[in-house]
């Protein structure tokens, strides 16, 4: 298991910012923390924050299990259903979840105050999530490995 933060409170550990070129689809502006990850177990946690009306994070699927836990704000989330109608959920702060490995595709945003989210992924397969475009089309599966690239290139380029 590799630690990479000792906290998870927002103010101590380090944020990475993705934001999307374009806003006409819908607005990508979010920030998210790794704080460990195994691997050869399947296993990250990690954190996202959405500021006050801020953007979305890209519309995705759930592939692994997913624990989550509203620290602060709200989590707006809009799930595309199989047949195509949309079903919105609203968590707040203090609130639990787990995901199957089965979600439905969603966007997901910070209520009008914003959102911290804590988040414990759990895989047999390696892969996290499913990504797509804006209109729900799959466009691939993210797995530990990317993540842990994606958060290791651009801690480098902050360095």
């Amino acid at each position: 298991m590799e630690a990479l933060s000792k906290s998870f409170q927002p103010d101590n550990i380090e944020w990475h910012r993705i934001v999307g070129d374009d806003p006409a689809t819908y607005k990508l502006d979010y920030e998210y923390s790794l704080l460990g990850y195994d691997i050869a177990a399947g296993k990250l946690d990690m954190m996202m924050r959405f500021g006050p009306d801020s953007g979305y994070c890209e519309p995705h699927s759930h592939i692994a299990a997913t624990t989550l836990v509203i620290l602060e704000g709200e989590q707006h989330v809009e799930e595309q259903l199989p047949d195509g109608s949309t079903r919105q959920i609203v968590r707040k702060a203090g609130e639990y979840a787990i995901t199957g490995r089965d979600a439905h595709p969603h966007l997901e945003t910070g209520g009008p105050d914003g959102l911290v989210i804590f988040l414990s992924l759990q895989t047999d397969s390696g892969k996290l999530f499913g990504v797509y475009d804006p209109e729900f089309n799959k466009l691939m599966d993210v797995d530990i490995q990317f993540m842990v690239d994606r958060w290791n290139a651009r801690h480098e380029e902050a360095a």
